[in-house]
């Protein structure tokens, strides 16, 4: 998989960065709405094998009440 990539499971634009080490995999979605912007407006420790709904419940809120 990429480093980053869209999921517009959230929101159309949103998109998730992907790190993965030792200590285990997380997660952060960030939102660009212009060239010199970007709101990065949720963050997780990834735990399972798909993205939990309620994170993506959490990054829906999170994402209207900044924007």
């Amino acid at each position: 998989m990429p480093l980053s990539r869209s999921i517009t499971s959230v929101a159309p634009g949103v998109e998730e960065l992907r790190v993965k080490d030792r200590s285990g995999a997380y997660r952060a979605f960030y939102f660009t709405k212009l060239a010199t912007v970007v709101l990065i407006f949720h963050a997780f420790e990834k735990k399972t094998a798909k993205t939990p709904p309620h994170e993506i419940e959490l990054a829906r809120k999170r994402l209207k009440e900044m924007l």
